[in-house]
């Protein structure tokens, strides 16, 4: 394993190879976006890196802030191109999202977000109605984000402040890289919202709920329970991957992506920047390279 970094306590190692660090770990939490596509194409080292881990008896669970069921997402990294043979699993924070939406059954939620996401709510006894009509909100993201951003939204936000209207944000990213564009998500809307005095209910990284909902996944997979520490998360969200993992007491690795690393690329002083407090990864890499 190559390292860049300059030996020092205080340095998070710049890695090229994540294969000495798989030693020991009996499971992957690996974010999907960002980690294994950029939502165009696949990323193929990452997607290697997957499949020696399983060959060598680990579990990857892919754990994904997707605001729709991991039945929908498997169909998006088949359309993509990601390899079903780099994968064992799929929890997504749309699955978290369905459990706290059971609790407006038979009611009217508003769904905010593009029709992309409507399989969100198959299955659950809510009623998807007008914003006028509706007792929650249900956010999976902006209805087209490719050309809006969250201030195209204040107007709709604030009525349902002035309502107290409770929101689900079942995508607590704020952005993500589509291909060489960063565009908004669902936790940029959630935190307009708050912003305005609203109540947001989040569902996915960095929360602990969908690490409590992976980890006894993986246990079911694996037919034994996993001690935290024979798991390893990796993704590319401050935010979400790298705090979330903290919060859980699971380690992590930061994959730097276009939504936090720009110019220079990854170096040390970046990496010092970007993690200055005690939620901070194991290692960082440019990609997730066996």
């Amino acid at each position: 394993m190559e390292t860049h970094a300059t030996p020092s306590a205080n340095l998070i190692p710049i890695i090229d190879s994540i294969s000495a660090l798989a030693e020991g770990r009996d499971v992957w939490l690996t974010d999907i976006w960002g980690v294994m596509h950029n939502g165009v194409e696949p990323f193929a080292s990452a997607c290697d890196a997957c499949t020696r881990f399983r060959l060598a008896g680990g579990t990857v669970l892919l754990l994904s802030n997707a605001p729709r069921p991991a039945a929908s997402v498997a169909a998006q990294l088949d359309r993509i191109g990601v390899p079903r043979f780099a994968w064992d699993s799929i929890v997504t924070s749309g699955d978290a999202a369905r459990t706290f939406l059971t609790g407006y059954s038979g009611k009217v939620v508003y769904p905010l977000g593009p029709e992309r996401d409507l399989p969100l709510y198959e299955g659950l006894d809510v009623i998807l109605g007008s914003a006028d009509d509706a007792v929650a909100i249900s956010c999976t993201g902006l209805f087209d984000d490719e050309v809006e951003v969250p201030d195209d939204y204040a107007g709709l936000l604030a009525g349902f402040a002035d309502r107290s209207l409770p929101m689900v944000c079942a995508n607590p990213d704020l952005t993500v890289e589509r291909g060489d564009k960063i565009v908004y998500c669902a936790g940029a809307l959630a935190s307009a919202y708050e912003r305005m005095g609203g109540n947001v209910k989040y569902a996915g990284k960095p929360y602990l709920p969908i690490y409590d909902m992976a980890l006894a996944h993986v246990e079911t997979l694996k037919s034994k329970p996993i001690a935290r520490e024979r798991v390893l998360a990796i993704g590319d969200g401050i935010r979400t991957d790298i705090a979330g993992a903290a919060r859980a007491g699971i380690d992590s690795i930061f994959i730097a992506s276009g939504v936090h690393v720009e110019g220079e690329g990854l170096t040390d002083a970046g990496l010092m920047e970007l993690f200055p407090g005690d939620n901070r990864p194991i290692a960082a890499m440019t990609a997730l390279a066996w």
